[in-house]
């Protein structure tokens, strides 16, 4: 499990595709904490560390999650949002987030707001139901609050350490950003179509 708050912005150093998938090997600073097995929210995909050293990690990526979200277009040289597992005791400084992306969005606009910054991210029809002004949704790994909504989306305001911390600082109109919706928004869903099923 992961909190959405981003560890630090990784590099890509190399990928390797294969038939089953790509290997990416990723810079990162707090690798040296890491052990083989872990898991890490890379751009808020849960990957598991294959191997590792004192200045980075390689981990796994299959064909289905390549072809779901971001990480199929991840290149040398790209940056990432990393977050390691939450550990017992650590606080949770976000929200509950799993690291099992649910789409992809478009970012559609981005506006200056004095300090922050307001980006308008464009979402897959199905998952615009569980968007909620001032709720929470995982973009790129980072754990934001719902601004307000749109038709088609969702806008977020973004203060500066997001921008400086995160990759969400070089967003511009067509970057395609990893989504996870609030789990607890799909329990809720889930447990009132139970309902009325039992009701009917």
């Amino acid at each position: 499990m992961f909190t959405g708050i981003v560890k630090e912005i990784g590099r890509v150093e190399s990928t390797t595709a294969g038939a089953g998938g790509t290997r990416l090997r990723i810079a990162a600073g707090f690798a040296g904490a890491l052990t083989r097995g872990d898991s890490v929210a890379v751009e808020g995909v849960c990957l598991t560390v294959a191997e590792l050293d004192a200045s980075g990690f390689s981990a796994d990526v299959m064909n289905q999650t390549l072809g779901l979200t971001t990480l199929g277009s991840v290149e040398s040289g790209s940056p990432v949002n990393l977050e390691p597992a939450l550990r017992a005791g650590e606080p949770l400084g976000g929200h509950i987030v799993q690291g099992h992306v649910d789409g992809v969005g478009t970012v559609r606009a981005v506006t200056q707001d004095g300090f922050a910054r307001r980006v308008s991210v464009e979402l897959p029809t199905e998952l615009r139901r569980y968007a909620v002004e001032r709720g929470s949704i995982t973009l790129a790994g980072a754990s934001l609050t719902v601004a307000s909504l749109g038709e088609a989306g969702v806008e977020v305001s973004l203060i500066p350490e997001t921008l400086e911390r995160t990759t969400l600082g070089a967003a511009e109109p067509g970057t395609r950003v990893n989504v996870e919706v609030d789990v607890v928004a799909r329990y809720v869903e889930r447990l009132v179509l139970l309902k009325g099923s039992t009701d009917a």
